[in-house]
């Protein structure tokens, strides 16, 4: 377990793992479909597209955190 000051480091962790492996499955059964091989190369695949949006997915967060607060409507109490 993690402490709660990791959790955008591990919620990121988890999210560029699960996106980039089902980005770059379907990408990769797009161009080459289902053959001999395809287990590879998607995961050759995978562990470059990982690579990239794991620092990808850290570096944006704050951007888009300020972004989604701004087009998220506080709760209100209507009492």
């Amino acid at each position: 377990m993690f402490a709660k000051k990791y959790h955008g480091l591990v919620f990121s962790f988890v999210m560029s793992l699960l996106m980039s492996a089902l980005m770059s499955l379907v990408i990769t059964l797009l161009h080459i479909g289902i053959r001999p091989g395809v287990f590879l190369d998607w995961v050759k695949a995978w562990g470059l597209s990982w690579i990239i949006a794991w620092p990808t997915i850290v570096a944006v967060s704050p951007i888009v955190n300020w972004i989604v607060k701004r087009l998220v409507q506080e709760d209100t109490l209507n009492a």
